[in-house]
């Protein structure tokens, strides 16, 4: 998700192309062609700036209602009810040929990754096996960082894993309830705050994290690593 706002202007986006299967959008303001996965605008009299980055979850809409019981939905617009995609858009998608291919053994280019860019490096980790897991834990940069599966056993958050106020990280392990630091014994909900031990009240530090497939992420992300579960 990202702000539309540039420079004090507010830019108005549609979809205007297709880059290597990744939305190309372009602003009625000033005419500059944008990449959707990164927010780089790629071409115009803007091209080389950015939009800001705003945090954003993919939640199951049960737990998106648990967690926000105020929320607002946004309703579908009636006259274009039929060109949305379908709720099997994502399988029909994996069918489809790519047209760059990063296939390495055991990772196909349509497998879904959970990847994340922080502290100077960016890493993707096969979503299949982050949900089987529940929690993964690993480095990223300098930093431990943590992938945990909500309540619902489908979304999924990052954090970085240090309890605020101590020194150190700390190792988190998945409970019935949530999870558990190795270093304060406190107890932690999905929305990563303590509530139980003497962290209570503290919050993780949230990581910005994006599900793509496997050959999207790398081709806008080529510096990337891979994780690899040790053995």
């Amino acid at each position: 998700m990202w702000g539309r706002e540039v420079n004090g202007l507010t830019l108005t986006f549609h979809l205007a192309g297709i880059n290597n299967q990744n939305f190309l959008m372009r602003d009625e303001e000033t005419g500059t062609f944008w990449q959707q996965v990164s927010g780089l605008a790629v071409s115009g009299p803007l091209k080389g700036q950015s939009l800001r980055l705003i945090s954003s979850d993919e939640l199951t809409f049960a737990l998106w209602t648990q967690e926000q019981p105020g929320g607002q939905v946004l309703k579908d617009v009636p006259a274009y009810v039929e060109q949305y995609a379908g709720r099997d858009w994502d399988v029909k998608m994996r069918k489809q040929p790519v047209v760059v291919t990063f296939a390495r053994k055991g990772i196909k280019d349509r497998d879904l990754m959970y990847g994340i860019q922080a502290f100077g490096e960016a890493r993707a980790w096969p979503a299949e096996m982050v949900l089987r897991e529940g929690l993964v834990r690993d480095r990223l940069g300098s930093e431990p960082v943590m992938l945990v599966v909500g309540p619902d056993g489908k979304s999924v958050r990052a954090f970085r894993a240090r309890v605020p106020g101590t020194e150190g990280s700390a190792e988190f392990y998945r409970t019935q309830e949530g999870m558990i630091d190795s270093g304060t014994g406190s107890h932690w909900n999905f929305q990563g705050c303590a509530t139980e031990g003497s962290a209570k009240g503290a919050c993780l530090e949230r990581l910005n994290m994006i599900a793509d497939y496997w050959f999207a992420w790398r081709y806008h992300n080529p510096q990337t690593t891979l994780f690899s579960k040790p053995n």
